[in-house]
């Protein structure tokens, strides 16, 4: 069961993600099936520069709140920008590799969470 502080880093990074109208956020927990992380955010952006806003501005909100990034991947050419935040791991795809790589039929084991949920 995830905790509280990677529930809190999640609504923060839901919120950056939503501020530069990330789309199809989902989020997994995946705290009851892997020791990677408790939660899982997957979004999509429409461009290359979209996604590389809205990784900038997760980093940003959950740096000025204390969490810095422990690794990024991907930054340079946006396909796929992976932000490792250890509790927490945030996969920003443009359209086509949102699709190719499919991660919720990967993970499918994992939890559907809403973001309501997070506030609980």
């Amino acid at each position: 069961m995830a905790d509280e502080r990677s529930k809190e880093m999640a609504k923060i990074a839901i919120e950056a993600l939503e501020e530069k109208k990330a789309k199809d956020v989902k989020i997994l927990d995946i705290s009851d099936i892997s020791v990677l992380a408790d939660y899982f955010i997957i979004a999509t952006g429409a461009n290359h520069n979209q996604v590389h806003s809205m990784a900038d501005e997760v980093e940003e909100r959950l740096g000025r709140a204390g969490y810095p990034s422990g690794h990024v991947e991907g930054y340079r050419t946006a396909n796929w920008i992976l932000m490792d935040y250890h509790e927490l791991i945030i996969h920003i795809f443009d359209e086509e590799n949102r699709l190719f790589y499919d991660l919720e039929r990967i993970w499918r084991d994992g939890t559907l969470v809403e973001k309501a949920d997070l506030e609980a």
